[in-house]
């Protein structure tokens, strides 16, 4: 069964909404214009569990990984996660500022919090992601493409494209010809 989605005063229906306190407002007239594309596991290289939830809500039980006792201190967000079964889950409203893309810059424009949305995947660079992760992120796009039109095809980006020198993800197993294609074959 395919899931829609769908974008009402920056929430996602159909998304699972768990807030996260890390976020703030955008500046003022700024247009949400970019959407950028990461990955995230916790413990890394490990799914489920809910920790990449806790981690967005400044939860994270730093006994239970000695990963999480480096992190712990870290204030971070993103607007929306995919898990690897396809569910999808909003931890901040998409037109406030969510605290995922850190120094950044696209097309010459720096601070892409400013005017971008980010997504999480459930991943690594180099593991393959899931179909219903793909069928999710595809549908997911195209609400947000419905919602911010100023978000088209050539604004959808890797967080290793906006940040090279710090990021590396999606990385290699992201699929982006079959992503894209996937957009444009709704059209």
């Amino acid at each position: 069964m395919e899931t829609k989605f769908s974008v009402a005063n920056g929430r996602v229906l159909g998304a699972r909404w768990c807030p996260s306190p890390n976020f703030n407002q955008r500046p003022q007239a700024t247009a949400v214009s970019l959407l950028v594309i990461h990955n995230i596991s916790l413990p890394p290289g490990q799914f489920g569990g809910g920790y990449v939830e806790r981690f967005f809500q400044n939860q994270l039980p730093v006994d239970e990984h000695e990963f999480f006792a480096e992190i712990k201190d870290l204030q971070v967000s993103a607007h929306l996660f995919i898990t690897r079964q396809g569910q999808v889950t909003q931890f901040v409203n998409l037109n406030d500022r969510a605290w995922h893309a850190g120094q950044s810059s696209f097309g010459g424009v720096p601070d892409c919090n400013d005017y971008s949305i980010g997504i999480e995947l459930e991943g690594t660079d180099t593991l393959a992601y899931t179909d219903l992760q793909y069928a999710a992120l595809t549908a997911l796009t195209q609400a947000i493409q419905s919602a911010y039109p100023e978000i088209e095809l050539s604004r959808i980006t890797g967080h290793e494209h906006i940040a090279p020198i710090r990021k590396t993800d999606p990385g290699p197993a992201f699929e982006w010809d079959r992503y894209r294609s996937g957009l444009c074959d709704q059209e």
